[in-house]
């Protein structure tokens, strides 16, 4: 447990400080094996009101695995979603950001 918080600790400063330097929007997943965890995160510039937005688990068939809105609260710069890697169908997933009428996305391989 305490390697997945130090390396979760790490990505997230990691990212900040990315985001604070080019001020971009992005999303990026990544999959911890020894944690069996999958951690998708969204990162945006920062602003001074509560931001909602949405997040889309797409499986390698296609289909829609989750949906959920979140809320960025504000001031803050990122917000982030798990899932157990256990129990998800393998191929290739993608993950996908609806912020306002912009759409991010990634794509990550379950093995």
């Amino acid at each position: 447990m305490k390697k997945f918080i130090i390396v979760l600790f790490i990505s997230l400063f990691s990212f900040a400080v990315a985001s604070e330097q080019e001020d971009i929007e992005n999303v990026d997943c990544v999959i911890l094996k020894d944690e069996n965890s999958i951690i998708c995160k969204y990162i945006q510039e920062r602003v001074e009101y509560d931001k909602n937005v949405t997040f889309i688990w797409i499986d390698p068939d296609e289909e829609i695995s989750r949906s959920r809105e979140m809320t960025i609260p504000a001031g803050h710069g990122s917000i982030y979603d798990f899932r157990y890697v256990d129990g998800r169908k393998k191929g290739i997933w993608t993950f996908k950001v609806k912020d306002q009428d912009k759409t991010y996305e990634t794509k990550f391989e379950i093995k």
